[in-house]
């Protein structure tokens, strides 16, 4: 089976996913289209690929033109480009034109071209308010911002292009992913690495709430597994599948983790207003994941948590460097934009209007 499908585009796949997808794919033996217009995405993640099995092209996927010559010859497409939850609650139309019109682009291209299998990956935002205890992809869907409403529609234009067109499509709602290449910057910062830089540095770690919020993290490396697997397997075609852990941890016991993890016992923890629209359980239910990829987590939290302490501890820049380009409330435009990490398509700081 994994013999006939040699050749695969990953859009977004100079990002943190998507780049530790290409790696999986090329030790797998694939020869690796990446598009990535690098407004998130860095070519440095893939600087160890050898240039005959994997090139990045800096494209926006939102050119069908581009896209379509881009993907004649591969055999599976990997759609994981997208601006992500903060910057869709100071930027909502931007996000609803990258995440649900480029959506439609890629599988626009993709049937102009006959791919044979393509995964799009959504998120667990598209549950929103819904989310009570471990969810089954049945479930109710209620999307508490843009981000996950975008998401949702792009599952639709999914699914609408394998039934009206016969596109062979498959859906992962990805739950929270983490590990090394994980943004701390920006819109584009989360939980974990901006708890690890600043207990790294000894300063507070900001709960927003009373921190009872539950996330469902998975370590970046399981992710990749799972969604190289569901463009291989022709089982999957038609089906929308959660990708997570299934362990539901609150964002105080992730804190108390992290300060264990980096040993600095003195870091406080200090609590601020809940973001907006946050939500207050996220777990997944993954009986589809096993029963349809194959597929179950390897990687504690725990563990996961002291690789990527480790990761940063290797990289050879001081956590005090790195958290010049932390956003504490990253869903703030304005706020964002001083710290120059919201940026147009070339990728130049720009103000928010």
């Amino acid at each position: 089976m994994h013999d006939e499908k040699r050749k695969i585009m990953i859009t977004g796949g100079a990002g943190f996913i998507g780049s530790h997808l290409a790696h999986l794919a090329v030790a797998r033996g694939f020869t690796v289209e990446v598009v990535d217009n690098l407004v998130n995405g860095n070519a440095d993640y893939l600087a160890d690929l050898p240039p005959d099995a994997c090139r990045l092209s800096v494209v926006d996927v939102r050119d069908t033109d581009a896209m379509r010559d881009l993907m004649a010859g591969c055999d599976v497409v990997y759609h994981l480009a997208c601006l992500g939850v903060r910057h869709s609650i100071h930027s909502p139309r931007e996000s609803h034109d990258v995440n649900a019109t480029g959506t439609m682009s890629v599988l626009e291209a993709a049937r102009a071209v006959g791919i044979g299998q393509l995964v799009f990956t959504s998120s667990a935002e598209v549950y929103g308010s819904a989310c009570s205890g471990p969810v089954v992809e049945q479930g109710e869907l209620a999307p508490t911002n843009a981000y996950g409403a975008a998401k949702l529609g792009a599952e639709g234009y999914a699914r609408a292009f394998h039934v009206c067109y016969d596109l062979p499509t498959v859906v992962l709602r990805l739950f929270n992913t983490f590990g090394p290449r994980e943004h701390h910057e920006g819109d584009c910062g989360e939980v974990i690495p901006k708890f690890l830089l600043r207990a790294n540095a000894g300063q507070p770690l900001v709960v927003f709430g009373d921190g009872s919020q539950t996330r469902d993290f998975n370590f970046v490396e399981d992710t990749a597994r799972a969604i190289l697997e569901a463009g291989l397997r022709p089982e999957a075609v038609g089906h929308v599948i959660n990708v997570g852990s299934g362990f539901e941890t609150s964002i105080n016991d992730l804190a108390r983790m992290v300060i264990d993890v980096v040993g600095n016992p003195d870091v406080q923890i200090v609590h601020e207003a809940p973001r907006p629209a946050d939500i207050a359980r996220m777990c997944a239910n993954g009986t589809k994941a096993r029963e349809l990829l194959g597929y179950a987590p390897e990687i504690p939290l725990a563990d996961g948590l002291r690789r990527l302490n480790e990761w940063y501890a290797a990289e050879g820049v001081t956590v005090d460097d790195l958290l010049t380009e932390e956003c504490v409330h990253n869903w703030v435009g304005d706020e964002v934009a001083a710290t120059g990490r919201l940026r147009d398509g070339a990728g130049r700081a720009v103000p928010t209007t």
